[in-house]
């Protein structure tokens, strides 16, 4: 905590119990802090004397914005931060515990932003297409033509007709699909019906000709009504409107906003792009997407969530795939595959993070916050939590929306001291999304002394993500068991209902902790940060395992070789991403080094004898850097000038399939038994046969 940033504190009308010297000595503060308690009431001025003072942090959300608005009427020029210690920490059953969890709170609090990101731009000038039936769908066009430069694309003709005045484009098709983001969408159909609603002048001679009343105002022809008697042809007479004969033509424009009133929507995304709303038929929903619609014109930023280095991908190599794990678990479309690697548009990415938390080597990360900053505050937090007298702490991380409001309700349904709120242990740390988490931070939390970690995520995030991050937590428990840390370390919880949160927080139960908390800080690499976590809790560890076998899907493993088949041929080594596969450089050898591996099976995908297979373990100890030899041949020498070259094995192999073949008699066949050097010379000294040059058409 800053010397130069005041505190203040309220117990809020004596409903909370603060014990100011126990948490100044836990901030490390010359002297306790004040407790006031009725700070945003009759003791407001001393909250005007704080603010002459320098960054002022006010352990109270509730009234923020009345905090905020003094300081604003007051041109207070320092940072003004704000804690909620209240329905967190001091309302709750344990509150008179509390001390420990509230001086961590405060801790946090304290710490300096996070560091900017870069940020992704939208520009819309509010052209809308709104697509559905026509009864439904000119009606909102002509409720939103004011707002926003409508069109209409009617996907059914039937139970509505046009507006009287044409002010705004339509037209009519099959939805063929919608692709894009706010401001840059684009939208294909096939126009099926005879009528062209852009040559259509709408002059009603088409109605008045057809006997079978199959042309209504909607200016479309109902087929199951239409006998082709073509008199509505011979009505529209120039000006060729109706075309029976038109072949069904594709159609494709750019919009900025898209409102899809259709019963199935043309974007099947759990979570559809921004500036692409389907309410489907509900009168209500649509009048909500309507009003936010309308406010999506302008200029808009968001941050780039995340960052992608291409060159430890293991996405695929050679037209072979290996790792597709953010592709399979991106719910909004935004990360495709991209030759060898794969492509992110950061426009459609909304920053759940679950790429970089099923991602094996660490080419794609989250970076909303930093993970080094992430580790900065939970290492702080937990040391001060620690250094206060706290015990057995558990990391509650929970989003910024549904599940901090969660957490406010359930403190606010409390009995300070008697029942409710959440345990003095339980620490609630936000971040933008929990699925961004991953193993490098859970058992980093672990390794800072963390008893255990627990993931509050909404209805949503848990359909999303929820089946990757329980995998990912049953890797990470299965190691921790494995080195004799007793107890649940890790958990998901999802709900939006309070009971059901307050049951599962109480029902936890503490886990073994390692003894002595690291010192190391969390890094942007997701592999070094997982090796020095490990490497921790395994010194510290009850249990010393050398290795733990993992299920499928395991970011570790070895790699094993059928020696038999093997021919050295070191497709393997070129496929491998991350350096965990070597030759044995001047030696026909095939090594491999454990620890680097990720498991993506490039390897086995890549090699032409099916040689390779995979086993996920962690392999613990120095021999898991240690270059291990899977497979070693005889060097094969020149026939010609004696210097090895490739293995003995392959080149057998390769004299085998090839030496029936009649390219390769005579001194064809000695010729694969060459060095590179030796076949040209031979080939050169050789003026008499018969080369491709040699024959005429």
């Amino acid at each position: 905590m800053s010397s130069d940033k005041t505190i203040k504190l309220c117990n809020c009308n004596q409903t909370m119990a603060l014990d100011a010297k126990a948490l100044a000595i836990a901030l490390k503060l010359d002297a306790p802090i004040p407790i006031h308690t009725e700070l945003c009431r009759r003791e407001v001025g001393a909250f005007h004397d704080a603010l002459r003072g320098g960054d002022c942090l006010v352990a109270c959300t509730q009234e923020a914005p009345l905090f905020a608005e003094l300081a604003d009427q007051a041109e207070a020029k320092h940072e003004l931060k704000f804690v909620n210690i209240r329905e967190t920490a001091g309302w709750s059953r344990e509150s008179n515990h509390a001390t420990p969890k509230i001086a961590a709170l405060l801790a946090l609090a304290g710490m300096p932003e996070v560091e900017p990101v870069a940020s992704v731009s939208y520009h819309s000038d509010g052209q809308l297409l709104i697509i559905g039936p026509a009864g439904i769908a000119v009606q909102w066009a002509e409720r939103l033509k004011g707002q926003l430069e409508v069109s209409v694309l009617l996907t059914d003709s039937s139970g509505g007709e046009l507006a009287t005045v044409r002010s705004y484009p339509v037209w009519s098709g099959r939805l063929k699909s919608v692709s894009g983001y706010l401001g840059a969408f684009e939208v294909a159909w096939e126009q099926a019906n005879p009528i062209d609603l852009e040559a259509c002048t709408r002059c009603n001679d088409c109605i008045r000709a057809c006997p079978e009343q199959a042309i209504d105002f909607s200016y479309q022809i109902d087929a199951a009504k239409c006998t082709s008697h073509r008199a509505c042809v011979k009505a529209c007479g120039e000006i060729g409107a109706i075309d029976f004969e038109r072949i069904e033509r594709a159609r494709s424009e750019r919009f900025d906003l898209v409102l899809d009133l259709g019963d199935e929507p043309g974007i099947r995304l759990a979570q559809p792009p921004q500036g692409y709303l389907a309410p489907g038929r509900d009168p209500l929903e649509q009048a909500l997407a309507a009003g936010q619609l309308a406010q999506m014109v302008g200029e808009f930023e968001k941050p780039k969530y995340f960052a992608y280095n291409a060159g430890i991908c293991a996405h695929s190599r050679s037209a072979k795939t290996g790792c597709s794990n953010c592709i399979d678990t991106c719910s909004t479309g935004a990360i495709a595959a991209d030759g060898d690697g794969v492509t992110v548009e950061p426009h459609l990415c909304m920053g759940c993070g679950g790429c970089a938390t099923v991602c094996p080597s660490g080419a794609m990360t989250h970076v909303y916050p930093r993970v080094p900053e992430l580790g900065r505050r939970l290492k702080t937090m937990l040391a001060t939590y620690r250094g206060a007298g706290g015990k057995d702490a558990c990391v509650l991380f929970h989003n910024a929306g549904v599940s901090r409001d969660l957490i406010a309700k359930l403190g606010r349904r409390a009995q300070p001291g008697k029942s409710g709120g959440l345990p003095a242990r339980l620490i609630p740390l936000e971040v933008h999304s929990v699925a961004a988490l991953g193993m490098d931070t859970w058992l980093g939390a672990l390794a800072y002394g963390a008893s255990q970690v627990v993931l509050l995520a909404n209805q949503q995030e848990a359909d999303e993500y929820g089946a990757a991050v329980q995998q990912q937590m049953r890797h990470a428990q299965t190691i921790v068991s494995a080195l004799g840390y007793a107890g649940t370390h890790f958990k998901l919880l999802a709900t939006e209902v309070v009971a059901l949160l307050e049951h599962e927080v109480w029902a936890l139960r503490p886990a073994r902790t390692v003894a002595d908390a690291a010192v190391f800080n969390l890094g942007q690499e997701k592999r070094s940060t997982l090796e020095f976590a490990l490497e921790h809790l395994a010194r510290h560890a009850p249990a010393a395992p050398t290795e733990i076998a993992l299920e499928a899907g395991a970011p570790w493993g070895e790699v094993k070789v059928n020696r038999a088949t093997c021919t050295l041929c070191m497709a393997c080594v070129g496929a491998c991403p991350v350096s965990a596969l070597v030759d044995g450089r001047e030696q026909p050898m095939l090594k491999f080094i454990e620890r680097n591996c990720v498991q993506c099976g490039l390897c086995a995908n890549t090699c032409p004898e099916n040689a390779i297979s995979l086993a996920p373990r962690l392999l613990l100890g120095p021999q898991a850097k240690a270059e291990q030899l899977l497979h070693e041949a005889v060097p094969f020498n020149c026939v010609s000038c004696g210097k090895p070259f490739g293995n003995k094995q392959m080149v057998d192999n390769m004299v085998g399939k090839l030496g029936a073949h009649p390219m390769f008699a005579g001194a064809g066949m000695r010729r694969l038994q060459m060095c590179g050097d030796c076949r040209v010379v031979d080939m050169m000294e050789n003026k008499n046969e018969q080369t491709i040059f040699g024959v005429r058409p």
